[in-house]
């Protein structure tokens, strides 16, 4: 029993999930050209009011510490878009109690299953040139979702997102 504690202990930390980020640009854009940016008027992020202040209020503070500026007339529009869905089942342990004998056989088999709830949000981040009206950056990231969570947790859960998201932002074109 000693060790199967401390066995479950790990399986069960190693199966929370952490942010997950897919990315795609366009190559043939300099980046270094863009220093300011703006919100759709009309974005609509698929998160509660509360959360997409949240959001935002990362992202402002992440695109200002890297210079630049929120404002009326931006080179590039930000558009996010959220969406939560119930990822794959967790996995499993099975333990087992088995005998056999020379004419009896039989066993037992528990499956305990690991981590928590299975919900994941799913956000995309779209930048978009203003003037040419063109996709030119694009993550998806993909976290776990607690929607019992604190005020303060989610707000930690966003700013995570927003920094792992934009940690590859603006990208090495080559």
């Amino acid at each position: 029993m000693r060790t199967v504690l401390p066995i479950m202990l790990v399986l069960l930390l190693a199966s929370c999930s952490s942010v997950r980020v897919n990315y795609d640009y366009d190559k043939t854009i300099d980046f270094s050209g863009y220093t300011t940016y703006n919100y759709y008027p009309d974005m609509k992020s698929g998160l509660s009011q509360l959360d997409e202040r949240r959001l935002l209020r990362a992202l402002d503070s992440t695109l200002k510490s890297r210079g630049y500026r929120l404002t009326e007339e931006p080179e590039l529009f930000v558009n996010i878009i959220s969406d939560e869905y119930r990822g794959a089942p967790n996995n499993n342990v099975g333990v087992g109690i088995g005998g056999t004998g020379r004419n009896v056989g039989g066993g037992i088999s528990v499956g305990l299953p690991l981590g928590g709830s299975n919900w994941k949000r799913s956000i995309q981040f779209d930048l978009v040139d203003a003037q040419r009206d063109a996709l030119i950056w694009q993550a998806t990231s993909e976290s776990g979702l607690r929607d019992n969570a604190s005020p303060s947790v989610r707000e930690e859960q966003l700013r995570a997102v927003v920094k792992k998201v934009f940690s590859k932002f603006p990208p090495k074109v080559k």
